[in-house]
């Protein structure tokens, strides 16, 4: 309120009353500090003249409209200018006061009756009215001043010295336009706002509610006055919005987006609402409350949900796809599943198979009533390491069960339809989805989700979720048993085609270990095609082989089977190294040609015209070892050079020629003689040992070398420590290592005779055979012995050539050879009844264990052998053998 000149006095009321009317008026709408004021006058305070009157405080009307007040003296000219006349008129007091104001501020054309309006007024007539006027000019002089529009109040007043007077209250018409529109806008978007509006007090009390806010919480907009944030929210919520309102009011700092949860009147579903907050303030800038905004987001939030559960859920589905199945190990496979569902999709999971699948058949029992044997592969959890079953008692992995017929879990074999079971009173377990694994219309097993209480209930987006997520490692884990099955026949096979038990040899040590490739290293690994084989050779002779066919799987171990096979019928034919290693090669060449050996050769011989058969590569490495002159014969196909060990020294390959490959063709072979030792140790070997990804073939064949440092340890730790030596468990390749320590034959277990070629020749041969075996203690075989020398020692005079040759091998059995320079070599053919010879092979096949010929580099030689009179075989009685060739 403006300031009320002091020089002002009551007078009478010329209006009959309306001062007094306007008077009660103003003090019904008075403030309660006008109150306070008037009664404290009332009870005897300050007289009413000494009374100080002051500005209304803050946040009155008056801050918002313009209202000045200025006194007209006797004369009709101002006399008194209030502040607020300056600040309206632009004028100051010490200018404004003398001046005329029918003169200064209004029109010519409309002095005259200003001027008539003026008389009235100081013959003491109130006049209430609008007029338009003008502001005096800034200089004078100048140029016009502004125009305006003005509510004029005069109220006639009476000086000291009795003149008439008047007081003029004026307000600018134009503030009180724009406030008025102001107030219209402010109602229509106040009442007519779709959100929820709220006006709350410095008191966080609700000082206005708009409709819309009323028609969700109920009650009409006055309902609401006075209430507060805890009249709407639950307790925790409400603590949360008072301490933000608080601080809004505090700081001034606005909020947007505040999400705020509760609930409706007569509703038990939870709402969520998007609450903006900003500060109010009064024309003079103080705060007086806060403007609350709210719109219900409860659908939007339902919607974020479903895509935030449908983004989690294409996130696990990518997750499974990248983590699932990069293994073909069933047991891997199944935990790679929970690893991805623990604990982004359930707390707590297990993964059962059947334990007939896991052993290898294809149909098991009982797979119709879903009550067969299960194994438990895998378990995880998100709240507890112990083994828990949330449909019975606990099963720990790797234990064999089953579920009962009338369980959930059963009907979900059975039915190959997900079950979802209800968790028990008191447990942990809120719920829980079985999931039958299905791969290829066949189920393989069941997988278990789990969730405790407290958690999201499983819904049907979960339950196909889970579902899509079954299948996917369901197929993986039947990916791998086929696998693991064809692997498994694979590796039989392989086995089947390498030799039985521990090899023997005459004159050598022997051991030999074999690694298959595995499935470790979560990469696909397959049979390889390397073998090793250990041959018994007439004369007490050796053959060693150790090969690598090319290629991996089942083709290769059939391959490898038949080269094997292949070796040793080569080497019971007792060809040179290098002459059995060419056979390979032609043999390897046929292998992949529907016509064989001699069509290879004739599109070896086409090299413009298009092959399609399949290629098959071996390496391959071929020795044949005396033990009677400790001297190895070594022929190489491209395979990794032998090593040797000789005692006292280090450790050194062997510069044996290297060839192609078998199954290349075109090059010759090459054979080396080395001389071995006694007690020296021989290794052979395939480039899985020596050679991964992780290890180049120069460093794994350093390390091998280094590896082999005391070759008279037992030849078993020798093995032993060289695979823990070296990285043979990347499982990448096959591994085939066979090892053989040398101790040839003692000079006293050979006896060795040159005869000439003449018929005593037969009975001095007799002589040194019967000498020999009584120095040998073998009594027993004198009798045989005699006779099979005679056959071979008269065989030799008549169809042979040169001097002859005899000589006897004594070891795990006893070998008598016959040497000439004939190259004929001997056939055996049925006699008839009326021949009278052409029996003599026949006796040595009735009479000896084993017998041959062998083509030798000077001629030919004729052996047969027979078992000591310890061993396991009998020996043949010579009268009954003669009696049955008649």
């Amino acid at each position: 309120m403006s300031e009320i000149p002091a020089k002002a006095t009551g007078s009478e009321d010329p209006s009959g009353g309306a001062r007094a009317r306007a008077a009660g008026a103003f003090a019904s709408d008075a403030s309660p500090a006008s109150d306070r004021a008037y009664d404290g006058l009332a009870d005897g305070g300050a007289a009413p003249g000494d009374a100080v009157w002051q500005s209304s405080p803050p946040g009155s009307i008056y801050d918002y409209i313009k209202v000045a007040s200025f006194s007209i003296g006797p004369d009709g000219l101002v006399d008194q200018w209030s502040l607020r006349a300056e600040q309206i008129f632009g004028i100051s007091a010490d200018r404004a006061v003398g001046m005329d104001p029918i003169e200064a501020f209004i029109d010519p054309d409309l002095r005259e009756r200003g001027e008539r309006k003026m008389a009235e007024i100081l013959d003491g007539r109130e006049w209430t009215g609008v007029v338009p006027f003008r502001m005096p000019d800034p200089v004078p002089g100048g140029g016009r001043g502004e125009r305006g529009l003005a509510e004029v109040y005069v109220m006639p007043t009476r000086g000291l010295d009795g003149d008439n007077a008047a007081v003029c209250i004026v307000v600018d018409v134009r503030t009180l336009r724009s406030i008025e529109t102001d107030l219209a806008a402010s109602q229509a978007i106040f009442g007519q706002s779709p959100f929820g509006f709220l006006l709350i007090d410095p008191d966080l009390r609700v000082r206005r509610a708009n409709q819309r806010f009323a028609s969700i919480f109920g009650g009409s907009p006055d309902d609401h006055r006075g209430k507060g944030v805890h009249d709407y929210l639950p307790r925790p919520e409400a603590e949360r919005v008072s301490a933000t309102l608080r601080r809004v009011l505090e700081t001034g700092d606005s909020i947007t987006d505040m999400h705020v949860t509760g609930f409706v009147p007569g509703s038990d579903e939870r709402r969520h609402w998007s609450i903006n907050l900003y500060r109010v303030h009064s024309g003079t800038g103080r705060p007086i409350g806060i403007a609350w905004l709210g719109t219900d987001i409860t659908a939007r939030r339902a919607a974020a949900r479903e895509a935030a559960a449908a983004r989690r859920n294409l996130a696990l589905l990518n997750e499974a796809g990248a983590r699932i199945g990069n293994s073909l190990d069933l047991e891997t496979t199944a935990r790679e599943l929970l690893d991805v569902v623990v604990p982004g999709f359930c707390d707590l999971a297990t993964v059962d198979l059947y334990q007939g699948l896991l052993a290898g058949d294809e149909t098991p029992p009982g797979l119709a009533d879903g009550s067969a044997e299960l194994r438990r592969v895998a378990f995880s959890s998100a709240v507890s390491d112990a083994p828990y079953s949330a449909t019975g008692a606990p099963v720990a992995v790797g234990a064999v069960h089953h579920f009962p017929f009338n369980s959930p879990c059963a009907d979900a074999l059975r039915t190959a339809r997900p079950q979802a079971i209800p968790g028990e009173d008191g447990g942990l377990v809120q719920s829980t989805l079985a999931i039958p694994m299905v791969a290829h219309d066949t189920v393989v097993g069941l997988a278990q989700f789990s969730r405790t209480k407290g958690s999201e209930p499983f819904g049907d987006r979960d339950r196909d979720l889970a579902w899509e997520l079954a299948a996917r490692a369901a197929v993986c884990i039947d990916n791998a048993r086929l696998y693991r099955r064809e692997h498994e026949r694979a590796l039989i096979l392989q086995r089947s085609l390498l030799p039985p038990g521990d090899p023997v040899a005459s004159g050598l040590d022997i051991a030999c270990r074999y690694l298959p490739g595995h499935v470790s290293t979560g990469r696909p690994s397959e049979v390889g095609g390397d073998w090793f084989d250990v041959i018994e050779l007439p004369g007490h002779r050796t053959a060693l082989v150790v090969g690598d066919v090319m290629g991996r799987g089942l083709r290769a171990a059939v391959a490898m089977g038949e080269l094997r096979t292949a070796v040793r019928t080569l080497a019971l034919l007792d060809l040179e190294p290098a002459e059995v290693l060419s056979a390979l090669d032609e043999i390897a060449r046929g292998l992949g040609t529907p016509g064989g050996v001699q069509q290879a050769t004739r599109a070896a011989r086409r090299p413009r015209e298009a092959d399609l058969s399949e290629v098959y590569l071996a390496t391959c490495v071929y020795a044949v070892y005396d033990s009677v002159t400790r001297r190895c014969t070594f022929a190489n196909a491209g395979h990794l050079p032998p090593v040797l060990v000789e005692p006292g020294e280090p450790a050194l390959m062997l510069d044996v020629p290297p060839g192609m490959p078998l199954g290349v063709g075109g090059e010759p072979f090459e054979e080396v003689e080395v001389d071995l030792p006694e007690g020296a140790l021989l290794a052979l070997y395939t480039d899985g040992l020596v050679e991964s990804r992780d290890h180049p073939l120069d460093e794994g064949l350093q390390a091998f070398v280094g590896a082999l440092t005391d070759p008279t340890r037992p030849l078993e730790d020798v093995c032993d420590h060289v695979l823990n030596t070296l990285d043979t468990h990347h499982g990448e390749d096959d591994i085939a290592l066979l090892m053989a320590r040398v101790q040839g034959l003692p000079e006293d277990s050979v006896g060795d005779w040159t005869l000439p070629r003449e018929p005593r020749s037969v009975g001095r041969a007799r002589e040194y055979a019967r000498t020999r075996l009584l120095s040998w203690d073998l009594e027993p075989l004198v009798d045989t012995t005699e006779l099979l020398v005679s056959e071979l020692v008269t065989n030799a005079l008549r169809y042979g050539e040169g001097e002859i040759r005899l000589r006897l091998l004594l070891d795990r059995t006893l070998v008598c050879e016959v040497w000439d320079a004939g190259l004929v070599q001997p056939r055996r053919r049925r006699a008839r009844d009326t021949d009278e010879g052409g029996r003599g092979l026949q006796l040595v096949g009735l009479l000896s264990a084993a017998w041959g010929s062998r083509r030798t580099p000077r001629g030919k030689t004729v052996w047969f052998e027979l078992p000591l009179p310890d061993g396991e075989m009998g020996l043949t009685d010579p009268a009954e053998a003669l009696l049955s060739l008649f």
